[in-house]
Parts: structure tokens; sequence; C-alpha cells
């Protein structure tokens, strides 16, 4: 079941800037910085409240980030939804149709399972489908 907006991606070319320009829009630092080589990108995250913003910046040219950025610029990325049980969720939306861009769940930031929804069976949105490590145990 999906519990929560998890968060908001933002693709970006620089992060130290973006780092420093939403910690003033935001008015508060971001709690956390780390790299996902997998995917080739560096992350930081703010939270306000429940909300998160994760900013993504490629570390490789070939990385799914620096292609978006070169065909769209910088910008809102995907929406990232928290759920209970990402193995049953991605089951029930192959079932209706939609296209999952991983077969199985993979390690992704902030301690999460991912998974991603193609945009093209998502009304143009990347979606991206989270779910604590923590909460997994035993069901991947």
């Amino acid at each position: 079941m999906f519990t929560n907006v998890e968060h908001i991606g933002i693709a970006v070319r620089d992060l130290t800037a973006s780092t420093q320009l939403f910690a003033t829009i935001l008015n508060r630092d971001a709690y956390k910085s780390e790299e996902v080589a997998s995917e080739g990108v560096l992350t930081t995250f703010f939270q306000v409240n429940q909300t998160k913003i994760e900013l993504l910046a490629a570390t490789r040219p070939d990385s799914a980030i620096a292609t978006f950025i070169d065909k769209r610029g910088e910008g809102t990325h995907h929406i990232a939804f928290e759920v209970d049980d990402i193995v049953a969720e991605m089951a029930r939306l192959k079932a209706a149709g939609f296209t999952l861009l991983n077969e199985i769940p993979k390690q992704g930031a902030d301690n999460k399972l991912v998974c991603f929804v193609h945009p093209k069976t998502a009304n143009g949105v990347l979606i991206e489908l989270c779910q604590d490590r923590g909460a997994a145990s035993g069901k991947v």
C-alpha cells in the first residue's frame, strides 16, 4: 500500500550551488548527502516536516540524471512514494499494465529499496516506489 509522498527528486547541474540555493529557500541545512555509485549520482536531502526534497547531480555523463538534464534541463525529475511492501506494489503495478524500470527492488539513497515506474505509462511522470530497508527485512 502507498503510504505517503516520500520525496520529490530535482535534477541539478551543480550540487554545491543548488544545495546552497535550497538551504536559503527552505531556511535550513540539508540533513544528508550521499553518492549512489550504481546510478552515477550524488544526492542531497532536505526535510521540511514530512516533506523531503532530493537534489540529484550526475557523477558520470551516461547516468540517467545527466541524460535527463541534457534533454530537459534542470528541474523536477521524479516523485517518490513510500510503500509498505515494495515487492507487492511492483507486482500489482506490473499486473495493471505499468512498465517497471527494474524487475527487483534495488538499493537507493537514504537507506531505501527502490523501483521506478516508466513515465510513458504514468502520464509522463517518473514514479519511484520507496521502502525503508529496515521495514523490508525478509521481504526481498
